[in-house]
């Protein structure tokens, strides 16, 4: 069987996400309940309110961070976030831009945002299902921002790291 590191399954997740255009289908009710509930997760990690926080996410949502080892299915976040959460404060992400995309039945949205972080500008995206209970993320990814002038920079850094993890997931 072939290994699909996490980084090819979410440039093939885009690429299937990018074929489901919007098609000019709007749901403008849908859409304010899910920038609501974006906002009120966000809200919920920035006052350390682990139960809010993780109510908005599917039972088998799917969080990948910034740290290409940083997968993990709900039940795994929410247990490595945890500590966070008990020491009263976990992160704050203000969202300046957001996107948010139907398919065709209003049942399916993803979306994708700019972040103002402690890390300075990131991008989530993800993947939104309709639920019984509402809106519920599926998936989540946070990825940090490069100016394209430091990419060079930046690939230095993070080389000397990455190097044995691409070793690793080409096995």
């Amino acid at each position: 069987m072939m290994k699909i590191s996490p980084f090819l399954y979410c440039c093939l997740l885009g690429l299937v996400i990018a074929g489901c255009t919007n098609s000019g289908h709007d749901y403008p009710d849908e859409r304010r309940q899910i920038n609501a509930m974006l906002d009120e997760w966000n809200a919920a990690a920035a006052k350390a309110d682990y139960n809010a926080y993780f109510k908005n996410m599917a039972a088998d949502a799917v969080f990948i961070g910034t740290d290409a080892k940083e997968y993990w299915n709900k039940k795994s976040f929410m247990v490595w976030t945890k500590p966070y959460f008990d020491r009263g404060r976990a992160w704050s992400f203000r969202s300046m831009e957001r996107h948010v995309y139907f398919d065709k039945g209003g049942k399916m949205a993803w979306f994708d945002e700019l972040l103002e972080t402690r890390m300075k500008i990131c991008r989530g995206s993800g993947v939104l299902a309709k639920q019984a209970d509402g809106w519920k993320i599926k998936q989540y990814v946070l990825s940090m921002t490069v100016p394209n002038e430091k990419t060079d920079s930046v690939v230095r850094i993070k080389g000397a790291i990455e190097d044995g993890l691409i070793k690793k997931l080409q096995k």
